[in-house]
């Protein structure tokens, strides 16, 4: 194999925790580069506190801070709510989301840089390395990619801990509490610790966007979610931008307890995780956008679409947002909410969020076709001729197998 060139100047994928410090430091030792440390605000609040200073410190020579919340939700979220994307019926896909668009942004500023090369924190174990480098692969595809878990001799957390105390760089994590944590607009997420064991009930303080069941009010609260071509646009009457929506959800889910779950997931690469998550805001717009088109689809295209949101989930959930595939299945499934419109009441009780009611102009939902009263539409002597001629394959295969 042909060695790689040294770089000369490598754009860090940077959030300020234990791993992209250490890396950031160990890329200056190893390569003796420029390092431009990149972060994306997709809604981690509290967390972006100082990083600009504390990249410096560590070593960056410049620290890219973009604003990409609003993009983030519009471009990322919605359409993975309008193609009801669920990852093994069960994961609502925050960080998978995140990832192309903070790799797409980094592709960008690399251009601007003149970098040569790409670097980031995730393991060779995980699945972020593939969604970061298909990413650079399809809009970056002659830079170099460093992948420092894959190459170093570190061993774990611990020995990264021991190296930022040896280098004076102060991280989030401790020996006592090793939670891998990731936030967004979409989701919060806990992975390692105490978590590994999948048998072990994660702590209460562990919690962060979600108060417990236990804990919300005894009162429910009542929302009204309006929906245009498949998205929320608007809360209890108030427009709002996708930022808005997301924000707002978030804050309401949350005081309600909507929104954990705990599951074992099946990475990419083969290995069984146990993953703890919060996304009040996105469990909320997924039920409510998933009830609007049981009223507004046809039963063809809403059973064909379900089939393909679990392929489009597992698009997502690979690192295949900017492949020819995902291209055309994002085709297929916003077209199908051409007519996705209407307004979802949502109850949100002690964890729970539940559809309570649904309208729509679009609807296709005719009580006069389904009632259970004397009508004059449907005449249910015609339902023996389509049963005859539905189940004639199967009294063939009777009479000649029986």
């Amino acid at each position: 194999m042909k060695e790689k060139p040294a770089p000369k100047k490598i754009v860090l994928a940077y959030s300020g925790g234990l791993d992209t410090s250490v890396i950031l430091a160990w890329l200056k030792d190893t390569y003796g580069c420029e390092v431009i440390a990149f972060c994306a605000d997709v809604g981690q609040k509290e967390e972006l506190t100082g990083l600009e200073e504390k990249g410096k410190n560590t070593g960056a020579s410049k620290v890219y801070i973009q604003d990409l919340r609003l993009e983030f939700a519009r471009d990322f979220i919605f359409p993975a709510i309008r193609g009801n994307a669920i990852y093994e019926m069960r994961y609502l896909l925050g960080t998978s989301l995140a990832r192309p668009l903070i790799a797409n942004a980094m592709a960008e500023v690399a251009k601007k840089e003149g970098a040569d090369a790409f670097s980031h924190g995730a393991t060779g174990k995980g699945n972020d390395q593939v969604r970061f480098e298909l990413t650079f692969k399809a809009l970056s595809p002659n830079l170099q990619i460093i992948a420092p878990w894959r190459t170093w001799n570190f061993g774990g957390r611990a020995d990264l801990i021991e190296y930022a105390k040896k280098k004076g760089i102060p991280v989030p994590v401790t020996a006592a509490k090793p939670y891998s944590m990731d936030r967004n607009l979409m989701h919060l997420s806990f992975e390692g610790g105490i978590l590994e064991d999948p048998f072990n009930e994660p702590k209460e303080d562990m919690f962060i966007l979600t108060v417990s069941p236990e804990k919300a009010p005894d009162k429910p609260t009542y929302l009204e979610l309006d929906f245009e071509n498949g998205d929320c646009v608007a809360i209890d009457g108030k427009k709002m931008n996708p930022l808005e929506v997301m924000e707002t959800l978030n804050e309401l889910g949350g005081k309600n307890g909507v929104g954990r779950v705990d599951i074992v997931e099946n990475r990419l690469v083969g290995i069984k995780s146990r993953g703890v998550y919060e996304t009040p805001g996105g469990t909320i717009l997924h039920i409510a956008h998933r009830d609007l088109e049981s009223i507004t689809l046809d039963r063809d295209t809403q059973h064909k679409k379900d089939e393909l949101s679990q392929e489009f989930a597992r698009y997502i959930y690979n690192g295949q947002w900017y492949s020819n595939q995902m291209n055309a299945l994002r085709a297929y499934m916003d077209y199908t909410q051409k007519y996705v419109n209407g307004t979802v009441r949502i109850k949100l009780y002690k964890g729970n969020c539940t559809v309570v009611g649904r309208k729509s102009n679009k609807s296709l939902y005719n009580a006069g076709l389904s009632t259970f009263e004397k009508e004059e539409l449907y005449n249910q002597y015609d339902a023996e001729g389509f049963i005859n001629l539905y189940g004639l394959p199967m009294k063939e295969w009777a009479r000649v197998n029986h």
